[in-house]
């Protein structure tokens, strides 16, 4: 393997600390965006109780977990318990797009990998083909295996780009996905308990 990686020539270098960059936030991303850390299920159950008994304590809310995103909107719903529907879920909303922007952290970087790694490998494969061509051209004999050869290394780096590539964009659209849904269910949530305890 190491060998592989080190026929790959200079170019594989940035393309495996690339793969390292994408795995650190893969498993990052996944580590943050659990179920339980975004929505606590004590928050849920709080909940639960306010919309059953018709009762605000908002500071036993903002207490439960005041790292969680869930418990922010939360607190803009009951604070806008006395706006009417429309103001509410149209601030609701607002803060739905900035809860987004947070929960979408690090994403534009495992984009912005999936896009320049194929890239690098198609730059090492040229300058590999390159260095292929001028020692041709510097052999007074042709040797078909040498080329062979050097066409091989050349296209390490491409199947070294693309290998990065395809995982870090399944895992891009996926966490997308997954931060869509959570706050649509963040949003459903205070929605339902604005419409329970709104006066």
């Amino acid at each position: 393997m190491l060998e592989i990686i080190q026929s790959g020539g200079w170019m594989i270098w940035p393309i495996l600390l690339s793969s390292v960059i994408a795995m650190g936030i893969i498993f990052e991303r996944f580590w943050s965006l659990r179920q339980d850390r975004i929505m606590p299920p004590e928050l849920l159950q709080k909940i639960s109780v306010l919309k059953q008994h018709l009762v605000t304590v908002d500071s036993e809310i903002a207490s439960i977990d005041d790292d969680s995103v869930f418990a922010a909107m939360i607190n803009v719903a009951i604070q806008q318990r006395t706006a009417s529907k429309a103001i509410a879920r149209e601030r609701l909303e607002e803060v739905g797009r900035q809860i987004v922007h947070q929960l979408q952290f690090f994403l534009t970087t495992l984009g912005t990998i999936a896009v320049i790694t194929p890239l690098l490998g198609l730059l090492g494969t040229v300058l590999g083909m390159i260095d292929v061509f001028m020692a041709m051209s510097a052999m007074t004999v042709s040797e078909p295996e040498a080329l062979a050869g050097g066409i091989a290394k050349a296209l390490i780096t491409t199947a070294a780009g693309i290998s990065v590539a395809i995982p870090s964009l399944i895992f891009v659209r996926y966490f997308r996905r997954k931060v869509i849904g959570l706050v649509l269910q963040m949003e459903t949530q205070a929605i339902l308990l604005i419409d329970r305890i709104a006066p």
